[in-house]
């Protein structure tokens, strides 16, 4: 396997963050949204303004993955207050990690999963948590396997569609 460069995003990375933020959300869930509801989400989630306010929030961190160059997944984390759920200040959340469809089955969302297993155990964070879509078995397979278990459920909204989010987390410290 090549190596994959995990290196933080800046604001001066938004327009590869908004091109592999909408490639990967479409890639992942447009066979089972309507078309609608996806290009509302693409373009609101994804924005500009939206993308420049996370990016300038001291709470939340967007890493990219490449690999020769071309940025092939990425990750955010949230923190303290920036959490979109349970705002505690001993845990991390991994809101989105995301990779290109062509390298699924390549390790590496493992790695950006690992990067925020460093970053949590670096400030010392008792759990890391995440919602998945109830119907994602890849991902839900995914966290299992890594050790999170279920805890609760929220509500995402994509366009005029709720779904449900399957709320889990994972204990680092004992």
């Amino acid at each position: 396997m090549e190596d994959i460069e995990i290196k933080k995003v800046t604001i001066h990375d938004i327009d590869q963050l908004q091109k592999i933020g909408q490639q990967t959300f479409f890639e992942t869930f447009s066979a089972v949204n309507s078309e609608e509801n996806m290009t509302k989400y693409l373009q609101e989630g994804f924005s500009k303004e939206k993308l420049t306010t996370e990016l300038c929030n001291t709470n939340s961190e967007f890493y990219f993955a490449s690999m020769e160059g071309q940025i092939i997944g990425y990750l955010k984390l949230n923190f303290a207050q920036s959490q979109t759920e349970l705002h505690d200040d001993e845990s991390l959340e991994i809101e989105r990690i995301y990779v290109l469809k062509d390298f699924h089955g390549k390790k590496i969302g493992q790695l950006l999963y690992e990067k925020a297993i460093e970053i949590a155990r670096i400030n010392k964070l008792e759990f890391i948590w995440l919602g998945v879509w109830e119907e994602n078995p890849r991902a839900l397979n995914f966290y299992k396997k890594n050790g999170f278990i279920v805890f609760g459920k929220h509500i995402f909204k994509l366009g005029n569609s709720e779904q449900i989010d399957l709320m889990m987390k994972l204990k680092l410290t004992e």
